[in-house]
């Protein structure tokens, strides 16, 4: 199937020089547009000519700026690909559970999916270094150093390989909030507060704290805060968020001290994962697309969030919401519980070891500096 994928576009290049140019400048264009450094995805063969291999793509987003940016890349790829790859796109929930993506993927039932990697940490223990955790790498570029000077990526992949399913990038989105129906101004109030978390080490950390944890996923968040079965609720953004009508059931937002919108998850990180043996179906042009093409979504998506974000507080200011902000001289509280539970993490396997060990290098280096060994001293990595 390969070789007739590269007979196929050797020959319809030429002849349309026009169109493939054309669609070249529109993923330059869409790249330019958020001051992406991906360059566009190339035009691939002749739509006329091309048999169309339709993949169904659900994401983790319910609603909101989320899903309008999802649905609408998704939207481009026939086209862009030359009409030989087509995503057919799905909300949360829309096929699988917001929880079964994973084995979704794995199991054929779709053959993509766009989720919140920190959904894994239960299956994957490495997934909980694969997205922001309590006290953890703080910033977009620190994530990226990570991913593409340290060899994140392909810890990503291997970590998904062993499972049937193929890593193809990290998705850039943004920091996670606390909605409450009462005001949280300390550590001290999360003691008994009954708080829905996505799992993993947030879980863990915030019950350090006193809290009384509950994994839920996004979609029933709301509903859980209505009924009063929450009292608070970590969920993504403002945008998102107000979309999902947090405002009409929770009085209080909570967020990390000045400069750190989140200290538990500032880069709330997605991904794009393929099935194995679908991936390996694409010729090694369209493998290449693909990859191009999640680079410029995530640009593209992170892009779009931030800027509806910003949008949001202005609404939730009017509507009577009250943000409490975490006084600075509690994050060394944090940083206290945090450390033992990154180490009980990463020696839940190897690859969680190998994946914190890089990490734990970049938060120590010079460049970021918010770690140092007697933070964690008596603490040990199995490698």
């Amino acid at each position: 199937m390969q070789d007739h994928q590269k007979t196929k576009s050797a020959s319809a290049a030429p002849a349309n020089p026009d169109r493939r140019r054309a669609i070249k400048t529109l993923g330059v264009s869409a790249a330019i547009g958020v001051g992406a450094t991906a360059i566009g995805a190339p035009f691939i063969s002749d739509p006329a000519k091309a048999a169309t291999t339709t993949w169904k793509v659900q994401t983790s987003w319910p609603a909101g700026a989320g899903l309008n940016t999802f649905k609408a890349w998704c939207a481009t790829i026939k086209e862009r690909s030359g009409g030989e790859l087509e995503f057919k796109a799905f909300a949360a929930k829309e096929v699988v559970g917001d929880f079964e993506l994973f084995d979704g993927v794995k199991n054929g039932v779709l053959e993509a999916m766009n989720s919140f990697t920190v959904y894994w940490a239960g299956k994957l223990p490495a997934t909980a270094f694969l997205s922001s955790y309590l006290m953890g790498l703080r910033y977009p570029h620190e994530w990226d150093i990570f991913f593409y000077s340290k060899g994140g990526l392909q810890m990503a992949r291997d970590v998904f390989a062993k499972q049937g399913i193929y890593y193809v990038n990290r998705i850039h989105h943004g920091p996670n909030i606390v909605h409450s129906k009462k005001p949280i101004r300390s550590i001290e109030d999360f003691k008994d507060l009954k708080l829905r978390v996505p799992g993993g080490m947030i879980a863990e950390g915030f019950a350090a704290v006193g809290a009384k944890t509950t994994l839920l996923p996004g979609g029933e968040v709301f509903s859980a805060l209505e009924k009063g079965t929450i009292e608070a609720a970590d969920y993504t953004g403002p945008a998102v968020n107000w979309d999902l009508g947090f405002q009409q059931v929770t009085k209080y937002i909570w967020m990390g001290p000045p400069g750190l919108e989140s200290i538990y998850q500032p880069v709330d990180l997605m991904d794009f994962c393929v099935g194995m043996n679908h991936w390996n179906k694409l010729s090694p042009q369209m493998k290449q697309f693909v990859e191009s093409e999640v680079q410029v979504y995530s640009n593209v998506h992170h892009a779009a969030i931030q800027k509806a974000d910003l949008e949001a507080w202005d609404k939730f200011a009017k509507a009577g919401t009250e943000v409490n902000r975490l006084p600075a001289e509690d994050l060394p509280k944090f940083q206290r519980v945090a450390v033992p539970i990154w180490f009980k993490w990463a020696n839940k396997d190897k690859d969680a070891a190998r994946v914190f060990k890089a990490q734990l290098e970049l938060m120590e280096s010079p460049s970021m500096g918010y770690v140092t060994p007697d933070m964690y001293k008596g603490q040990k990595l199995d490698l």
